[in-house]
């Protein structure tokens, strides 16, 4: 058996992870919460940015928390089709469940077929992810831990939705941020835990590129993605603070000749 080490670099791979889960849920969320206020093409655009957010915030996680996976006796390589792949499955999937809840007109209804949609698409991505690694031996997996978390994936969504639907304070979202990040990466290293590697040595080079050459570039790329949309929408007006300003323009647009 191959020993595994989750954690090559120490601490910085599962905090600096944590930290990317918790941005893609601020987003996300507030994203969602946005949308709930908005109509039309304005609603859809807050959806689809949520699930850009939360898509992208997740995949950050789990390659980041990748980067500091490593198992003794081979080395290992990523399939980069796959790996990609998972990319748009969390974004796609995510995107249904955040849609599910800004289109549903039942709120308990659409707020269970969106919790159950985004955690499928959270343990999807990490799964599929999984299945993009390359390496000198046979991977397997305890089913019992895999359908754990996928369970925590599941309640975690769902617990987060509630609290983005029900409330609207800044830091009860913060909360729910940190709350949301956390069950990521406590679905992410349960899924983790389950794995376990039989290592056949081998001299022959393996296919697929290193965490470096390709995960590490595209995590940064899609970290600042999160990061610039986080000012954004920070920066934003809300409905609220449009109809106010608009309303603070009008008396002087009616005295003008």
């Amino acid at each position: 058996m191959g020993h595994l080490d989750h954690a090559t670099f120490g601490w910085l791979t599962p905090v600096l992870s944590y930290v990317m889960a918790c941005i893609g849920a601020a987003l996300g969320l507030r994203c969602t919460v946005r949308a709930l206020g908005a109509s039309g093409r304005s609603r859809r655009n807050w959806l689809l940015t949520a699930a850009s957010a939360i898509g992208t915030g997740i995949w950050t996680m789990h390659f980041v928390a990748m980067l500091g996976f490593g198992v003794s006796g081979t080395d290992i390589r990523y399939n980069v089709p796959l790996t990609v792949l998972s990319l748009l499955v969390a974004m796609i999937v995510v995107g249904a469940g955040v849609f599910a809840v800004g289109y549903g007109r039942h709120r308990g209804r659409a707020l269970v077929l969106g919790g159950l949609t985004t955690g499928l698409g959270v343990a999807s991505m990490h799964y599929l992810g999984m299945a993009a690694l390359r390496l000198h031996g046979d991977v397997n997996y305890d089913p019992v831990l895999v359908g754990t978390s996928v369970v925590i994936a599941v309640v975690a969504a769902t617990a987060a939705l509630w609290a983005a639907l029900n409330i609207k304070s800044p830091i009860a979202v913060a909360v729910a941020s940190l709350v949301m990040g956390g069950a990521v990466s406590s679905m992410h290293y349960t899924g983790m835990i389950a794995v376990s590697v039989r290592v056949s040595p081998s001299g022959l080079a393996l296919p697929g590129a290193t965490a470096m050459q390709f995960i590490f570039p595209l995590a940064v790329g899609l970290g600042s993605y999160l990061f610039l949309t986080s000012a954004f929408v920070a920066l934003s007006p809300t409905a609220g603070e449009r109809e106010a300003s608009a309303s603070a323009q009008r008396p002087v647009e009616s005295v003008a000749p």
